[in-house]
């Protein structure tokens, strides 16, 4: 779309969000060679259940043992516990990072914050583990979601050692966002 009506700086948040916030580390919270890394992906969607593709997605978290020592972690990598990514074309984004500890009493989760055109403001959400069931269960965030919205929430295990979680920012499906 646009290359058929141009890129114009009237848009809300983007589509010049490539021009200032991505730096070098981006979309590495944790080094390419850190053990145990995992990847956390998906697809950023708009209401019509179109790909965004030029959003943002921000995360950040605790390290594996639910603390913020950054930035080494208990493992002895560089751990920065943010992570910043654009999407691409397509609207993918994806992080490597470690699955983080729970932390006062919450299940593991990485916290999102995604900036798009269209929004006036960021819009944030939460990825939980599908591996982290009770956890998940005995989470307060998560219980204050109605039951039947709350797989929004859930990152999908690829079989692959990675995880798929896609936003939607409205229609069917939508992404539970909260209000910070």
């Amino acid at each position: 779309m646009t290359d058929r009506l141009g890129l114009t700086p009237s848009q809300t948040v983007g589509p010049f969000l490539s021009l200032g916030l991505p730096w070098p580390d981006g979309a590495d919270v944790v080094d390419d060679d850190t053990p145990d890394a995992i990847r956390i992906g998906g697809i950023v969607f708009d209401g019509a259940g179109e790909p965004v593709f030029d959003a943002v997605v921000e995360t950040w978290q605790a390290d594996p043992s639910g603390g913020f020592d950054h930035p080494d972690s208990p493992t002895g990598t560089t751990f920065r516990g943010f992570g910043r990514c654009p999407t691409d074309g397509d609207g993918h984004w994806e992080v490597r990072t470690l699955k983080p500890g729970p932390v006062d009493g919450q299940a593991p989760h990485v916290d999102v914050s995604v900036f798009a055109r269209g929004l006036l403001d960021r819009v944030v959400t939460r990825i939980y583990f599908p591996d982290e069931a009770d956890a998940n269960a005995a989470d307060p965030v998560l219980a204050t979601v109605p039951a039947e919205r709350r797989a929004t929430l859930v990152a999908v295990d690829t079989g692959l050692g990675d995880l798929r979680f896609d936003i939607r920012l409205q229609g069917e499906g939508e992404t539970v966002f909260f209000t910070v």
